[in-house]
């Protein structure tokens, strides 16, 4: 080959494929297979000789991978699909192949391999990418001839929230187009027992035949869907003909609808947070979604989801235990009283309008006022001033939050 780079490389080719199967059988369970099986043992060196093979074949010329190279590559994620290998795992084989292969590079390369040294990592960029979407695409396909349409979406959802760049090639998998943003939803289910494990997936099914998007049950406790930001969407990209009724709904209007249907659906109380990121910041906006969950209130069926905008003064309390605290302590007293809290929530609900609130409430104008004296007595706050709007609205909106009951 006439470079001292790629004659090092054949010469360790074998080493190093068996190096590679090893670490896999040892950080991915999954692989563990390749311990006790001979036959597919022998069947994951061969494919990591010949990959090493076909990079040294290929590379020195900048010659791309063929069809029926990325249609072997297709085979051996399909083949590793059936000894049961999930989406998590394929991810973590594919990033430790990567980093294995830079490392072989690296180490092989001397001070005088410069221009070999570039060209393979220019080849190797450009080619491992075409690679990594075959092995997706086979691993796909046979997931999809083997898991349930529910477990295929979940293992989109979850790419997509922890910024994979293997979540496009997902989508196309169960007939989703790419978005270029989402918005995060994140429905909070309170109660105990949480659904069971075949109450979520039934639940997550039901929801998917009316709402198609990535949707997930991440936890017990929290389900979440990720709805496509209206216009914004992968370049490029086809609308699939199951998805043109909803083109001229809003992304809002779209999570509107979904939380709702989720709520009939959990049948439980819920609260909803949400916030909006594009794809590969994901994880961001996940993060962000929870904790406005976390901090929204409970209610037996969510009207809304909840942004940052909503919650901010809550999120800012809650980082602060002596306020938190505090208030907590202002919560139980007015738990004392006829209905306080209720009252106190209606009130605010209303623009801290009487009769609007009285009738809200069923009960008279005056019985009204007779609660918000005894608020006045009992906190030494006016529910009707600046600073009671401060500070009940806030008692109101953390205790309605279960945040105190937990």
């Amino acid at each position: 080959m006439g470079s001292h780079l790629f004659a090092e490389l054949a010469r360790r080719t074998l080493d190093d494929a068996r190096h590679e199967v090893e670490v896999y059988g040892q950080e991915i369970p999954e692989y563990r297979f390749v311990e006790q099986d001979g036959r597919r043992r022998a069947e994951a060196l061969d494919y990591a000789v010949w990959l090493r093979r076909r990079t040294l074949d290929l590379a020195p010329e900048g010659i791309p991978l063929a069809q029926e190279d990325l249609d072997h590559i297709a085979s051996m994620g399909a083949s590793r699909a059936r000894t049961g290998m999930s989406a998590a795992s394929r991810r973590r084989v594919l990033g430790l192949h990567t980093n294995l292969m830079l490392r072989e590079i690296q180490e092989a390369s001397g001070p005088e391999n410069t221009d070999e040294l570039m060209r393979v990592m220019v080849w190797f960029t450009t080619q491992g990418t075409r690679g990594i979407d075959a092995y997706t695409r086979g691993h796909a396909a046979e997931q999809k001839r083997r898991l349930p349409f529910v477990a295929r979406v979940r293992a989109l959802t979850t790419a997509l929230l922890a910024d994979d760049s293997l979540a496009p090639g997902l989508a196309r998998a169960v007939g989703m187009s790419p978005a270029a943003s989402y918005e995060v939803v994140v429905v909070r289910v309170a109660g105990r027992p949480a659904p069971t494990a075949g109450g979520r997936e039934a639940i997550v099914e039901a929801l998917l035949t009316h709402h198609r998007m990535p949707i997930a049950w991440p936890r017990a406790e929290e389900l979440v869907a990720l709805v496509p930001a209206g216009q914004d969407r992968a370049p490029d990209t086809p609308r699939p003909a199951h998805d043109r009724p909803a083109h001229d709904r809003s992304a809002r209007d779209r999570a509107l609808a979904f939380v709702r249907d989720a709520g009939e659906a959990v049948a439980r109380p819920c609260a909803v947070g949400t916030s909006t990121g594009r794809v590969r910041a994901l994880a961001d906006a996940y993060a962000r979604a929870r904790r406005i969950s976390l901090a929204a209130p409970l209610q037996p069926v969510p009207r809304r989801p909840h942004t940052l905008a909503d919650v901010f003064v809550e999120l800012a309390v809650a980082e602060d235990r002596d306020i938190d605290g505090w208030l907590s302590g202002m919560a139980r007293t007015l738990a004392r009283g006829p209905e306080l809290l209720t009252t106190l929530e209606t009130y605010y609900a209303h623009d801290m309008h009487r009769r609007n609130t009285a009738a809200a409430l069923n009960i008279h104008p005056r019985t009204l006022d007779y609660r918000l004296q005894r608020v006045r007595r009992l906190t030494d706050v006016d529910p009707g001033s600046a600073r009671g709007v401060r500070i009940l609205s806030t008692v109101v909106a953390r205790a309605a939050s279960g945040a105190w009951t937990a």
